[in-house]
């Protein structure tokens, strides 16, 4: 059994007191240096080409490009998946999608056994804090952020919920909060539908709650984990679905709609990273704070957007719920003055599960157990001789046919179905768009792409999964 759920109440959480303070960290040794901050910020559907800093040419993102100048961009991370809720269950957890407990779209909840980031971070005196969309777990089940090692959570429980950019209530914690001036008329129990008075923008309140933790937990080391919903669609919108307050420098554009307000939507998150890193500054604890800024998966095709028009995978192939790079590999933004060196580029091949040993090894924990990511210390301080290569990274998926792929080296396979299916290679190298399939002409290369897969791929009793 995990231990009892922290009793602070939501104001307690944000003063002092409510967990172990920096001084009595150093079990090891009183000399030990103060853990850093770290800040943990994932957009929701943002492509790998929908940042000025990766390319992107008519979208503003001021902030977030100034941030890659000040700290690293990588320009071959991948997500865990290429859909949300697996995605996040890889960053929580350690394990790519062959291993991990929730592989695809439903709502199952993490069982107690898993051991999360925030857990880890926890028990090392961190306060931690999940602020957005969360998709693992509801109240009453194991799932439950406060269940899975965070102190304070606000935000949406359910992916389906999250759809929705002006929600009628957001969860604190364990209560429904009501959030006034929003309306919406015949939702769904679980929540997802079209608010028909619109007065309160998620995004705008995730920001507002963010500021208001790292002010309340600057006196001791601290996790946040800020999961935004922007640009994700409302998918009960359809043609309407791309939500925000206002279309701003894009309103007079001679776009379509869906597309103005998908870059609205981006320009407002850049923005609201900017406050992020604007109070970091102001409370003086840029040198001690860690920030990454990434995405679940690559951009949809929703809610009346069409990603060839802001071209939001650049150079890559397929889109969200595709196993190509177009999918998979995203934005991955890294700053931590002094530390990390500014204005570097990585071309580190990692993703999502390699989040919880980098952030134990950043919080002295030794021997933190993740089965297949590795930290990634080293590339972020600028030693890249001295970061631990993966042999391979690996992802399986589930919905409309099954599917697999593995990053060895330049070589990416897929497997269409998993399993049983024929492998497609590609040289990344050469060919980044994934256009010549190479299977034919170097078996032995694609004879061990399928022994990677094979070993790779652990069966689950969850639905989802094929058995074989």
């Amino acid at each position: 059994m995990k231990p009892a759920i922290h009793a602070c109440a939501v104001l307690a959480l944000l003063a002092a007191g409510c967990a172990a303070p920096a001084e009595r960290l150093a079990s090891t040794g009183a000399s030990r240096p103060a853990p850093p901050n770290i800040i943990f910020i994932l957009a929701d559907d943002l492509g790998y080409g929908d940042l000025g800093s990766y390319g992107q040419e008519r979208i503003q993102t001021p902030r977030l490009d100034r941030m890659a100048q000040e700290g690293m961009r990588f320009t071959q991370f991948y997500a865990g998946s290429t859909v949300c809720a697996p995605s996040r269950s890889v960053l929580m957890t350690g394990q790519h999608t062959g291993h991990t407990y929730i592989r695809g779209n439903l709502t199952a909840p993490l069982p107690d056994s898993v051991v999360t980031v925030a857990e880890t971070l926890r028990g090392r005196g961190y306060r931690t804090a999940l602020i957005g969309k969360w998709g693992l777990g509801n109240v009453g089940d194991s799932g439950h952020p406060r269940r899975q090692g965070f102190d304070y959570f606000f935000g949406f429980l359910n992916q389906m919920h999250a759809h929705n950019h002006y929600p009628e209530y957001l969860f604190r914690n364990d209560e429904r909060i009501r959030i006034p001036g929003n309306e919406t008329p015949g939702a769904r129990p679980d929540g997802p539908g079209v608010s028909t008075r619109k007065t309160a923008y998620a995004g705008d309140l995730f920001i507002e709650e963010a500021l208001g933790f790292i002010e309340g937990a600057r006196n001791q080391p601290f996790f946040l984990y800020l999961a935004l919903t922007t640009p994700h669609a409302n998918n009960e919108g359809k043609e309407k679905g791309m939500e925000v307050p206002s279309l701003g420098a894009y309103a007079d554009a001679s776009w379509p709609e869906p597309e103005k307000g998908k870059a609205a939507m981006i320009t407002r998150m850049d923005a609201g990273v900017g406050q992020i890193l604007d109070r970091l500054a102001a409370l003086g604890l840029e040198e001690n704070t860690l920030v990454v800024f990434t995405s679940d998966n690559g951009p949809h095709k929703e809610g009346g957007s069409n990603p060839d028009f802001l071209d939001s995978n650049g150079p890559l192939r397929g889109i969200k719920r595709d196993l190509y790079e177009g999918g998979i590999r995203v934005p991955f933004i890294a700053r931590w003055p002094g530390k990390t060196p500014a204005g570097a580029v990585s071309d580190y091949v990692g993703y999502f599960a390699d989040m919880l040993p980098t952030f134990a090894e950043l919080a002295g924990v030794s021997g933190a157990a993740s089965q297949d990511g590795v930290s990634i210390v080293a590339a972020l301080t600028g030693r890249p001789a001295a970061q631990q290569a993966h042999e391979y990274l690996y992802w399986e998926f589930y919905e409309g046919g099954t599917a697999q792929a593995v990053r060895f080296g330049d070589l990416k396979a897929v497997r269409k179905p998993m399993l049983t299916g024929e492998v497609e290679l590609y040289d990344l190298r050469a060919d980044v768009g994934e256009t010549r399939d190479l299977a034919a002409a170097r078996p032995a290369e694609a004879a061990r792409a399928r022994a990677f897969m094979e070993a790779a791929h652990r069966p689950s009793a969850l639905k989802w999964v094929p058995q074989r």
